[in-house]
């Protein structure tokens, strides 16, 4: 029996305790050699480019010798206007890397010994660069499509014939909301979050390539997608896969996300939900990447993403 890539050694480059053990020189210096990769570690302005700058001895800035600005390593980033160290962020985005369902804001706050507010936004801002970073174009081949509700709570019935239907309104908080997966066989997931799964038609319909072959279960909503594809259904009723009609490459999505759900994160509001899909998303995409490749992705994608609006102030509500 072939061993699991998770339990390979391929699949652990990723070493935590060096990057705890991490000078905060020598955390600073690893992120200017991904931000500025072309002027290998050099500081570049962010706010004229300008390739000329000098180092404040009194604090942990440059000064640009063109326009007089003075700017941090993080500056015009996503983690711009930072109060933790350089080496924490890179802590957060390792911790963050090895939640193979996620990772909580909670157990963040404990690991890092930071308040959870903190923890909170830093997380949300890893996620926010992933979404960023993810490779935009139309899907294509064989596309498995489907949508399911998260967010908001429930309490389930014991009894069959009191269970409450939760794709009624009547049974929502309004937190509740759907997430509609296109997910291409072997190869990228896109995700969008509606207040219904019929708006996934239009969202399929924007993002899938025509010519493309759509896979989708017996929702009455899924028959407007036979104007602009050929279009496989399948029954669950009756099997998960049969005459080559399957969407299991959707369900396998919605299974790592509603673990993230119930088991990490346990509530997740409507307002967030696209944060967390995305990045279920991505993992999803990454899962046979080493994680140390992993780390590498998210710290250049964090390096280069700009200052976030949702999350700038967020407490203050200046967002």
């Amino acid at each position: 029996m072939s061993q699991h890539f998770l339990l390979s050694p391929a699949a652990k480059t990723l070493s935590l305790v060096k990057v705890m053990r991490m000078s905060d020189e020598e955390a600073r210096a690893a992120f200017r050699k991904i931000r500025w990769t072309e002027t290998d570690g050099e500081p570049v302005c962010p706010e004229c480019g300008g390739l000329d700058a000098y180092d404040l001895k009194t604090r942990q800035v440059y000064k640009c010798k063109a326009c007089h600005k003075q700017f941090s390593i993080t500056s015009g980033t996503i983690f711009a206007s930072r109060k933790l160290a350089v080496r924490d962020i890179l802590a957060t985005i390792a911790v963050f890397i090895n939640g193979a369902k996620g990772y909580s804001a909670l157990q963040l706050s404990r690991d890092l010994s930071v308040d959870y507010k903190t923890a909170f936004v830093m997380l949300h801002k890893v996620r926010e660069a992933i979404q960023l970073a993810r490779d935009e174009g139309a899907l294509s081949g064989d596309v498995a499509v489907d949508g399911a509700y998260f967010g908001g709570y429930v309490k389930p019935a014991n009894n069959r014939a009191d269970r409450k239907d939760r794709r009624l309104a009547a049974n929502q908080s309004g937190k509740r909301q759907s997430v509609i997966v296109a997910r291409e066989t072997n190869g990228r997931t896109m995700t969008h979050v509606a207040s219904t799964e019929a708006a996934g038609v239009a969202f399929v319909a924007a993002n899938v390539k025509h010519g493309s072959t759509v896979h989708a279960d017996e929702a009455s909503h899924w028959d407007k997608l036979a104007a602009y594809f050929p279009i496989k259904r399948i029954n669950h009723q009756e099997a998960y896969s049969k005459d080559g009609a399957c969407t299991n490459a959707a369900e396998s999505f919605f299974s790592r996300l509603r673990r993230a759900e119930i088991g990490i994160h346990h509530r997740i509001a409507g307002e967030y939900l696209d944060a967390y899909a995305v990045e279920m998303a991505w993992r999803e995409d990454c899962r046979r990447e080493a994680n140390g490749n992993q780390y590498a992705m998210v710290v250049s994608a964090v390096a280069v993403a700009p200052k976030s609006g949702r999350l700038c102030g967020y407490w203050q509500r200046r967002a």
